[in-house]
């Protein structure tokens, strides 16, 4: 296996048509997870990607599985729990934003704890986030099992910080995913949270807040992106796009990267191909884009 993703994923409603969610009379379903995205991605790139996670015994979760097995994806390792819902949530529309609504406490993912991966055959990379360890005590104990005690044996692990604010206490939340951040060989943090998280305001308050992390990569929107490795420090400009709608571009710049190191590139290379799966995801609505074609790929990754 290429690279196994864990954590929540959720089935997501939105109106059909522009208005809020009080008066719509139509909802469109959709399939959306920080940690699926980046395995679909990486499975459209052409890579073995799996995800693992719980869903309940319900349509939800049987719609998460369908969505993701069809956009090539290895679900096999699923878990589901019958006593447990899949963790759904609502887009809101309004002139000042989009408002979320999460029912997700209590879900099957939630329930996750040390053991969840026992006995799965290490891949290449394994990628977490910081939503799962905010979901429960027993999620926040298998985020260390794997990330800080490397329990599971993988050749590297990447962790996206993923702040989520609904979630967690940004006094509780600091501390705790600049910790883990600082466990991962591969850590992925945008400049905006990590400002909230730490007071950060550049790249380099960051990677002072997180000097341990193998490879930070620290993104700052429509600018660019700066990865530090050891001593290096790389900057890629963004590429200049009109933006749909921003959700999903961090997952998908974690794709194009994690690709870019599974194909053993350069870290600019690596942010290149980032950069242009991100642009890909700024201008569709929805989480998710069709990748590249082959041959771009290819002349991103061999760029000099």
């Amino acid at each position: 296996m290429d690279v196994l993703c864990l954590g929540e994923s959720m089935c997501v409603f939105a109106p059909t048509t522009a208005g809020p969610l009080r008066t719509a009379a139509e909802l469109h379903a959709g399939v959306a997870g920080a940690e699926s995205n980046v395995a679909v991605a990486l499975a459209r790139l052409g890579a073995h990607a799996a995800w693992h996670g719980k869903v309940g015994d319900d349509p939800f979760g049987q719609r998460i599985r369908d969505v993701l097995e069809a956009a090539g994806v290895d679900c096999s390792g699923v878990a589901t729990d019958p006593a447990r819902p899949t963790g759904v949530y609502f887009k809101d529309p309004g002139p000042e934003g989009t408002v979320v609504h999460y029912y997700r406490r209590g879900s099957a993912a939630s329930t996750m704890g040390p053991g969840h991966l026992a006995g799965i055959a290490p891949p290449r990379i394994l990628h977490l986030s910081g939503i799962t360890p905010a979901l429960s005590a027993s999620c926040a104990a298998l985020i260390e099992e794997l990330l800080v005690d490397r329990a599971l044996g993988a050749a590297t692990v990447s962790f996206d910080v993923n702040y989520r604010p609904a979630l967690w206490p940004v006094e509780e939340a600091g501390p705790v995913l600049a910790r883990l951040a600082g466990a991962a060989d591969i850590a992925f943090v945008g400049l905006d949270e990590a400002q909230t998280l730490w007071g950060a305001a550049t790249a380099e308050d960051v990677r002072e807040h997180v000097p341990d992390a193998g490879v930070l990569v620290v993104k700052d929107g429509g600018n660019g992106v700066t990865a530090f490795a050891g001593g290096e420090r790389r900057y890629s400009p963004a590429e200049p796009v009109d933006v749909v709608e921003p959700v999903g571009a961090g997952d998908a710049f974690a794709a194009g990267f994690l690709y870019g190191r599974l194909r053993d590139a350069s870290l600019e290379a690596s942010m290149r191909l980032g950069h242009r799966l991100a642009a890909g995801a700024l201008q569709t609505v929805g989480d998710l884009a069709p990748p590249p074609a082959p041959e771009t790929v290819r002349a991103i990754l061999e760029e000099q």
